[in-house]
């Protein structure tokens, strides 16, 4: 495959990430409205990584069997599902999920600070820095106007979202470590780690044996977890290793207005004014980091 087919593939898989994950948000809420947050996240994970480790028997590979390498799929799963996931949903409780898509699609920001900060793998130039500060300025338009306006438990859940969103940002640093794995391996491993630490901790925080999800909330998790995790993670980890961290945390430039769309069609949504021009500002600062990115191709 030449080099312009592939950066053309990566590209229309980005567009599809986008698509994926710019639904999740209204899958949660749906979802949450009947199943505890713990609980939907821990059925999400055992659901995604079971597909997962499904597939990948019937394609012949086998999971490591190295210890090392199913502790570092622990710490990915606690940095790109336990912990985010689980704020996430708990946030969307009283969060519309359109301004979730908003806070999250941040993590490109985050993203380019830890690793500016910290790994340094990737050029810092003038143009990432304006686009740096564009994305905070739409965070504090966000999240600053609904707490001036007494919105208190709002602001907690924004916030909680903020924190997913640094999460999301340390995971695909981290996830570069999985260089040379089958893209699904590493997606399995996470999953099916995520699944063991937050079913037992379902188990005793929610006793879901004694819920009554409705027929809503049980398809939202279906779908959640078969299209925007299990398949969404496959794309992922690929893009991860080929676009880079910075490059594939740019499907957040595509998802806000995707994951706003779909929550205001199918949910009702809409958004205040100040939410609009934080997300004008978001979007362009995520835009301004991630487009030099993907044009020069920089997965070092």
């Amino acid at each position: 495959m030449s080099e312009k087919t592939e950066m053309s593939t990566d590209l229309a898989l980005l567009g599809v990430l986008a698509v994926l994950w710019g639904a999740s948000y209204t899958f949660i809420k749906i979802g949450v409205e009947t199943i505890p947050p713990v609980t939907f996240i821990a059925a999400r994970t055992l659901i995604a990584g079971a597909i997962l480790f499904t597939i990948i028997r019937w394609r012949g590979l086998a999971m490591p069997a190295d210890t090392a390498i199913w502790r570092r799929f622990a710490f990915q799963a606690c940095l790109n599902s336990v912990v985010p996931f689980t704020l996430i949903a708990a946030a969307e409780r009283s969060v519309d999920a359109g301004l979730a898509t908003i806070l999250n699609s941040t993590s490109p920001i985050f993203t380019f600070l830890l690793t500016a900060l910290i790994t340094r793998h990737e050029p810092v130039t003038a143009r990432k820095l304006v686009g740096v500060g564009a994305g905070i300025v739409g965070i504090c338009l966000i999240i600053g106007t609904q707490a001036l306006g007494g919105l208190g438990h709002q602001l907690w859940a924004q916030l909680a979202i903020v924190i997913a969103t640094v999460s999301y940002a340390g995971a695909a640093i981290f996830g570069r470590g999985f260089k040379g794995l089958d893209p699904m391996i590493p997606a399995a491993g996470s999953m099916l780690c995520g699944a063991v630490i937050l079913v037992p901790l379902s188990l005793v925080v929610d006793r879901p044996w004694t819920l009554a999800p409705s027929g809503a909330s049980i398809l939202a998790l279906l779908g959640l977890s078969v299209f925007s995790t299990a398949l969404a993670f496959v794309i992922y980890f690929r893009l991860i290793h080929t676009l880079g961290s910075v490059g594939t945390t740019s499907q957040a430039y595509l998802r806000v207005p995707i994951g706003v769309g779909i929550g205001a069609v199918f949910l009702g949504e809409s958004l205040g004014a100040s939410a609009w021009i934080g997300m004008a500002f978001v979007v362009a600062g995520v835009a301004a980091m991630t487009i030099p990115a993907r044009q020069t191709r920089l997965a070092q």
